[in-house]
């Protein structure tokens, strides 16, 4: 029972996918034009090989670089998690990289850290993308454990852009309490704070950090760079309140948005084209290859949640227009274009659909076996320290 706990969070199920299948293809088209899949491999602090793609326009008209968002998943996701924000993201002449966290997916590593490792992922991807010529400002957008690995990242980093946190929560003790209750794991309640005094031990010595040091909310007080939070209204597995918390301390300019659904539920349009206008306005790409306004309404940072019945019916239609090609850039697909190489390029919601179709976004669930009403035999040997008695 312990060291499913354990493994519970050092040693989530661990996504299986294949390349060719399940990440978008090497050439495909979006919106009628051509963007392109370069797989590539980074090393990190640890000597772990970090599996990524950076997904590009195929012949962009001009040299000039190209802002890039990083896409950071869970802790049971992998780089194809990043389907859709490719799809949301490139349109706007902004490329996306995106990785295998170390223990996650097809890279090296054993165990997850749920952002304490995964940050020194992230600093070797952004110090291998400040050799790109081709990519000039550097934003986030991170899931969960992804959006931990951003927050705790990026306030070690000032020159990121921005940031996308989706779902983060705010300190991981008080998530594993909260989780007791809410799955009903089977801890009696006299038992739990030894539990995870012997959990922090056991995870120290197979994954080589604590989790006790896993707290966002003295991060969010020294952080600057913009940020836009997310969280579903009907999250259990991490409530709502996490980033609420978070929201609360964080130092930087600031937004959050409310959504219906659960942690692991689809993100709605209206958040992506959130998201969208969030990063095009703070990372300013290029204009010469997709058509927008004239002028690209600022994103307006506020201390409560976003509410679109507090924008104008003309501001929200130009504030969509800057992240929608207009009709002159649609259309059907060229002649011989497969439905493997094209997505949906009469608009988003046809191409994220095609999207999901080929790749459901990873899950975070609770094992079963933890779940339940069963006495707990393997506590019983485990003393007040934390340790297994004899």
């Amino acid at each position: 029972m312990m060291e499913q706990l354990v493994n519970f969070v050092i040693r989530p199920p661990r996504a299986d996918y294949s390349p060719s299948f399940d990440l978008l293809s090497q050439e495909f088209l979006l919106k009628s034009r051509k963007f392109t899949r370069k797989d590539l491999q980074v090393l990190n602090s640890r000597g772990h090989v970090l599996q990524c793609s950076h997904y590009t326009p195929l012949s962009p008209l001009e040299d000039e670089p190209l802002p890039c968002v990083i896409y950071c998943h869970g802790n049971s996701g992998c780089r194809a998690d990043a389907n859709e924000a490719a799809i949301v993201l490139l349109p706007c002449n902004i490329t996306v990289f995106t990785l295998d966290f170390s223990g996650s997916g097809l890279s090296d590593g054993n165990y997850v850290s749920l952002g304490w490792n995964e940050k020194d992922d992230l600093k070797a991807v952004v110090n291998h993308l400040r050799t790109d010529e081709k990519v000039s400002r550097i934003g986030l957008w991170g899931r969960s454990m992804g959006a931990v690995t951003c927050l705790m990242y990026g306030a070690q980093d000032p020159s990121i852009a921005c940031m996308v946190l989706d779902s983060p929560f705010a300190n991981l003790n008080n998530l594993m309490m909260e989780l007791v209750d809410v799955y009903k794991i089977r801890l009696p309640k006299f038992t739990v704070k030894v539990a995870v005094q012997y959990m922090r031990k056991a995870i120290q010595k197979k994954a080589h950090f604590d989790i006790m040091d896993l707290d966002a909310v003295p991060v969010a007080k020294k952080c600057f760079i913009p940020a836009l939070f997310g969280h579903a209204t009907d999250d259990a597995f991490i409530h709502s309140r996490h980033s609420e918390i978070i929201f609360k301390d964080y130092i930087g300019d600031k937004n959050i948005i409310k959504f219906d659904g659960d942690h692991n539920s689809p993100r709605p349009q209206f958040y992506y084209d959130s998201i969208a206008i969030f990063l095009y306005n703070v990372l300013r790409p290029p204009d010469a290859l997709v058509v927008i306004p004239e002028a690209v309404p600022e994103l307006q940072f506020y201390d409560d949640a976003l509410d679109l019945n507090d924008v104008d019916e003309d501001t929200l239609f130009e504030m969509l227009r800057a992240v929608r090609p207009s009709s002159s850039n649609t259309g059907s697909s060229p002649a011989g274009c497969t439905s493997s190489n094209s997505l949906g390029s009469e608009s988003k919601e046809e191409s994220l659909s095609q999207t999901r179709s080929r790749w459901q976004m990873s899950r975070t669930v609770v094992p079963v076996e933890l779940t339940g009403n069963d006495n707990l035999s393997s506590i019983k040997d485990i003393d007040s320290d934390g340790f297994e008695g004899v």
